[in-house]
């Protein structure tokens, strides 16, 4: 039987499906997708199938940039959700990071899911997830457990200040945040990525978990959904949390914006030969409102070395496995289009020039 506290888990997470499924929690910036343009190259001088999507990332090389990004874990209905999209994923080599494995700090149990899932899928490449306060306070060793139930190639840690201000079951308890990141950036043996829920990440903290020793941050910035206004639509109406949902309903940095500020801050694309010193090793990895593989390619040139989408493929997981390789198949498909217009090969060459100009307002 459980407890009050798993009941209002399962509640809260049933929640987060249902509302991140509504247009009401969606905070897009279709405008700032505009602003980036790809220059065509009428004269590819390449056929499409030569066309590669490949990338090396983390220590590693990926058949493709694309990630599946987290989304749900850790109660009911979540095994059904990720099993299909770990079928796809294994199918076709994409990352997929889990939800949040929060309740498996306390609830052993709980990684029942997990084993399951490598059962089904034993070659799925999978990323770990837990919030950033919860690293904070849990033992080193809990966390490991984490990445082993998973058999991760990575751990994320989200970060989600305004999520959890708020939540009604919040924890925005961040004090001793970069502390916990270095001590885990040391000790684990799978690579660190600080991701956002959607509110983005500025080149002043990237920088500083460059500092650090953090593998990879994802921007995850305002253009899909928007964790503050799923918390408003959950909490009733005229308490305090949704009154000021609705003044944060637009919070944050857009993913275009924050990929375009990062490349200018470290000079990806400027005296590419003579700079090489003011080039971070941090990867940066986007997602946050992307929505198909034209935006994909944006982000790639503008720097990002991943990118991830999480609202379309829950979607498309609630309608089955095929719907999820046909929208795998789409992203990839578009992407090739781009790379092949703008006369690219592979997306490494996209750090040898500069293929984007921004409209400035």
């Amino acid at each position: 039987m459980q407890t009050l506290k798993e009941d209002s888990f399962e509640i809260r997470k049933q929640d987060h499906i249902r509302y991140a499924l509504s247009e009401d929690s969606q905070s897009l910036v279709h405008e700032d997708w505009e602003r980036i343009f790809l220059i065509p190259e009428a004269l590819p001088e390449i056929n499409f199938e030569e066309v590669e999507l490949g990338v090396n990332s983390l220590g590693r090389e990926w058949k493709t940039p694309f990630f599946v990004s987290s989304m749900t874990g850790g109660h009911s209905e979540s095994f059904k959700i990720n099993s299909i999209l770990a079928e796809a994923c294994e199918a076709k080599e994409w990352l997929l990071g889990v939800g949040s494995q929060r309740r498996e700090i306390d609830d052993l149990q709980a990684s029942q899911e997990w084993y399951q899932l490598r059962k089904k899928y034993p070659k799925v490449l999978l990323a770990s997830n837990i919030g950033l306060s919860q690293l904070i306070q849990a033992p080193l060793e809990k966390i490991q457990k984490l990445v082993e139930h998973t058999e991760a190639k990575a751990l994320f840690v989200h970060t989600n200040p305004l999520q959890e201000c708020l939540q009604m079951e919040g924890t925005p308890h961040f004090k001793g945040g970069f502390k916990a990141l270095e001590s885990i950036v040391k000790k684990m043996e799978v690579p660190i990525v600080i991701k956002e829920v959607g509110s983005g990440i500025s080149t002043t903290t990237i920088q500083r978990l460059s500092n650090i020793g953090i593998s990879a941050v994802d921007v995850s910035g305002r253009g899909g959904t928007h964790w503050g206004r799923v918390e408003g639509l959950r909490s009733p109406q005229k308490s305090l949390k949704a009154q000021a949902a609705v003044t944060f309903k637009d919070w944050g940095l857009s993913t275009p914006k924050a990929l375009y500020l990062w490349a200018q801050e470290a000079r990806l694309f400027e005296n590419i030969h003579s700079s090489s010193q003011n080039v971070s090793n941090i990867e940066v990895w986007a997602s946050g409102g992307v929505r198909n593989g034209l935006q994909a390619a944006k982000s790639l040139a503008l720097g990002a070395q991943r990118v991830g989408l999480a609202r379309p493929f829950l979607e498309a997981a609630l309608v089955g496995p095929e719907a999820v390789m046909e929208l795998i198949d789409l992203l990839e498909y578009e992407l090739k289009i781009s790379l092949f217009c703008l006369g690219i090969k592979k997306i490494s060459e996209m750090k040898q020039r500069k293929v984007w100009l921004w409209e400035k307002v």
